[in-house]
């Protein structure tokens, strides 16, 4: 049984392969368009799926879209006509797309998929299958799990109707017991405040979270009084009169902006207190609603097991909490918790509605650390660098490893570009940036010469499995593959601040050290931890323990291999534009290195010109 996934139109559109019920590749649009986010159908996510496997959209049994455009189309419609006249300039807009391309999407899909096999229209037509949103990121949260039954909790902006669900899952089956229904949404109350403090919806929520620390959650009482009431089993409902996302063109609207007496962010312009302090207000909030949200389902349902997909799963803070509360025996979060992952579960979805049986469990999990995007051969990666005019220097994998971790103990900032690419947001060791997390200078330099990012923003640990609760406050069998739980650094491995740095507020405690990794220990002592684990990604494992060898470290700092505002680089191409166009010391892709300073200065200047380096 072969079954394609899709999700497009929206935001983070993606391809995925199940075949037997296997993930076999997956990939978001955005990195071979190099158009961030990009929602447009994922021909080139697709043609990579199908390459993978050697077969053409003719071997394909089934295609299931990950939502139903009709019932959110109803939905459009419902609301329009609920709370008009408000909201026509945004009717207005909408109506000619849906009409044009999202309303009639079985015909849109038909034919752009037309071209990637040669079967008539009507049997590509025939083999199409429209799953419900939040069923598909359930069915991506639950069935590549490790569990055999779970509680399942999916929480994002808004699918057809639902914002949340809460569903159980057994063996093959998903029974969904509970929702809350648009225009009530965590996801689309976090992302007003991300609009509100200069941020991009949809895109710079995790610069929120990451803001949060520096500041003091003063505005979180009268979120919770005026915006939103929560109930005590973690329901909730927003009050509309402060928010205009419903019909309007913006997320919030004056009222919004009077309450907090905070005017509205332009975006770019310097960040202050008060924006800090609205950011950690709104992340204690959401905090909130999710533990009482597991406290009532793990007391409903009995279930020892969570899982947890959506764009709020995505908060790796929120997720650390949920984790140190130990309302659950274990937790597991779908990687690529967004819209991309939804591709998975609507495939995932088919397949156990179309092949009952037993569902088969797999150890650490079935999405193989995530790595189910393109890979180059040695011989690929020559030709196309020296195609684009790198000096290379090729070496054996041990020779290469050794020398990567030499140059890394010695301070240098490593491109490390190696197998499979990652499916969802974060780089896990395929197309990473590295560096030490002992330097104290790492994080403002991996920042602001190679990432070309907000200063605030902070970097994630990679961390051998093994060694995980010697650097962080977890247990030893704490399990975190996928950068998405945050842990505290214990306080055997603070540094005590001075009167005169304590005193400090902000973004003036920035570059204070704070433990003796301090390239990833946030202001408040927190870091969103990666497990390195020799099963799933063994040459990354290696390179680590070497690391570890040679400082007495087992923890890289681990950041995307990319620049702000552009997508993770998928191609040797885009790696070595990357390399070129910052101030990265050093490449290791697949066996080969390559020293910054050996490169064709012409060309290196050509490429920094580009990146607008001085």
């Amino acid at each position: 049984m072969k079954i394609i996934g899709l999700s497009a139109y929206y935001h983070d559109s993606a391809a995925a392969l199940l075949i037997d019920g296997k993930i076999m590749a997956a990939a978001q649009e955005e990195r071979f368009s190099r158009i961030k986010h990009d929602a447009a159908f994922p021909n080139h996510a697709l043609s990579f799926c199908l390459k993978h496997a050697s077969l053409t959209l003719d071997d394909i049994d089934f295609i299931t879209f990950y939502d139903k455009p009709f019932l959110k189309f109803e939905r459009l419609l419902e609301t329009y006509a609920t709370l008009a006249p408000q909201g026509y300039a945004s009717f207005r807009l909408a109506m000619p797309l849906w009409v044009k391309e999202k309303l009639f999407l079985k015909s849109e899909l038909t034919r752009q998929l037309g071209p990637h096999g040669n079967r008539p229209a009507e049997e590509v037509r025939a083999r199409l299958r429209f799953n419900e949103h939040h069923l598909s990121h359930a069915a991506s949260a639950f069935y590549p799990s490790p569990f055999e039954q779970a509680a399942i909790l999916t929480l994002d902006g808004v699918g057809e109707w639902a914002t949340s669900s809460i569903s159980i899952g057994r063996q093959n089956s998903i029974e969904k017991l509970k929702e809350i229904h648009f225009p009530h949404s965590l996801g689309l109350l976090y992302s007003a405040f991300t609009y509100f403090t200069g941020f991009k919806v949809n895109s710079g929520e995790y610069k929120l979270m990451g803001l949060a620390p520096y500041g003091r959650p003063v505005y979180a009482d009268t979120i919770r009084n005026h915006l939103i009431d929560i109930k005590a089993d973690g329901s909730f409902r927003l009050n509309l009169r402060y928010f205009d996302f419903a019909t309007g063109l913006t997320m919030t609207n004056q009222r919004f902006e009077s309450l907090l007496d905070v005017p509205l962010r332009t975006p770019e312009t310097r960040l202050n207190q008060q924006h800090m302090d609205l950011a950690a207000s709104i992340q204690v909030v959401t905090e909130e609603i999710l533990l009482k949200t597991a406290r009532y389902i793990r007391k409903s349902t009995g279930m020892r097991h969570l899982c947890l997909a959506g764009g709020v799963a995505l908060n790796c803070v929120a997720n650390g909490k949920l984790l140190k509360e130990k309302i659950f025996d274990q937790l597991w979060i779908q990687p690529a918790s967004g819209d991309a992952g939804g591709a998975v579960g609507a495939a995932l979805t088919t397949h156990y509605h179309s092949q009952p049986g037993s569902r088969k469990l797999s150890s650490p999990d079935s999405m193989y650390g995530s790595y189910l995007g393109p890979s180059f051969t040695d011989t690929e990666i020559r030709n196309r660098l020296t195609a684009a005019g790198a000096v290379i220097r090729e070496k054996t994998t041990d020779a290469l490893l050794q020398h990567t971790a030499t140059r890394l103990a010695d301070g240098d900032a490593v491109g490390w570009f190696q197998g499979r690419m990652e499916f969802g947001p974060r780089a896990l060791g395929g197309r990473s940036i590295l560096g030490d997390p002992r330097s104290p200078s790492m994080q403002s330099t991996l920042n602001l010469k190679i990432k070309f990012r907000e200063s605030f923003r902070p970097f994630a640990p990679s961390v051998l499995a093994e060694h995980v609760s010697d650097f962080f406050d977890v247990d030893p069998e704490t399990v975190s593959p996928y950068m998405l739980l945050v842990a505290e650094i214990p306080v055997s491995r603070r540094k005590t601040m001075t009167a005169a740095e304590a005193a400090l507020a902000g973004i003036e405690k920035l570059n204070i050290p704070r433990s003796d990794i301090p390239a990833v220990t946030h202001i408040d002592y927190s870091a969103r931890i990666q497990t390195v684990h020799q099963e799933t990604n063994p040459l990354y494992h290696r390179l680590l323990s070497l690391f570890h060898q040679q400082t007495g470290t087992p923890v890289l700092v681990n950041t995307s291999f990319n620049v702000r505002g552009e997508p993770i680089v998928c191609t040797p191409e885009d790696a070595f534009r990357c390399f070129m166009g910052t101030r990265m010391d050093g490449l290791a892709i697949g066996n080969f290195y390559l020293e910054k300073s050996a490169q064709d200065p012409a060309l290196l200047s050509r490429y920094e010109e580009q990146f607008e380096l001085d």
